[in-house]
């Protein structure tokens, strides 16, 4: 029975009172994997790909991951990040992320990143950054593990302009400064 047991020594000895038997470590693997700054992009990229696509995001996400959106707060955990996507995809009926013109800022597992969108909500009331006061973000993602452990959602969430009575503004005609 001990030849199954894995043993760990210290100070070099493999048998004696210092060796300890750990009979778990037989059955537990451990993989401790690096990702790559183009990794940790390409995962980012694939999270607003399949966004606009219509596809499901949220095995991109770690069992424990945060997202935070505007006006929703932050989400904990799968079941609330479903539950925040579920509500957003209540409203809108498309969207589009302009990626080709992204700025991105990368340090480790974080990146930033800024940029473009367009879309439609399902009342039927259409964006398009640099039209409309909508469609500018910036989403900052913490990426370890091949998975997004975080990812903050940063734009105005009033993507048709309806929220005139706080921002009289948004109704009054003036030039164009999207």
């Amino acid at each position: 029975m001990l030849s199954s047991m894995s043993r760990v020594s210290y100070a070099g000895e493999a048998y004696g009172p210092s060796t300890i038997y750990l009979p778990f470590l037989s059955r537990l693997t451990m993989e401790i994997r690096t990702m790559t700054d183009e990794q940790r992009r390409t995962i980012a990229f694939e999270y607003f790909s399949r966004m606009d696509r219509g596809e499901s995001i949220f095995d991109l996400f770690d069992d424990d991951a945060e997202v935070y959106f505007p006006k929703w707060g932050v989400a904990r955990g799968r079941r609330e990040i479903e539950r925040l996507f579920g509500d957003l995809m209540g409203i809108l009926a498309g969207v589009s992320h302009d990626l080709a013109y992204a700025n991105v800022v990368q340090q480790g597992d974080t990146i930033v990143i800024e940029g473009l969108s367009s879309g439609k909500l399902k009342n039927g009331t259409e964006w398009r950054a640099g039209s409309t006061h909508a469609g500018r973000w910036c989403d900052v993602f913490e990426i370890r593990d091949f998975k997004i452990q975080r990812c903050y959602v940063y734009l105005d969430p009033d993507y048709g302009g309806a929220d005139t009575a706080r921002y009289p503004w948004l109704s009054v005609e003036r030039a164009t400064r999207y």
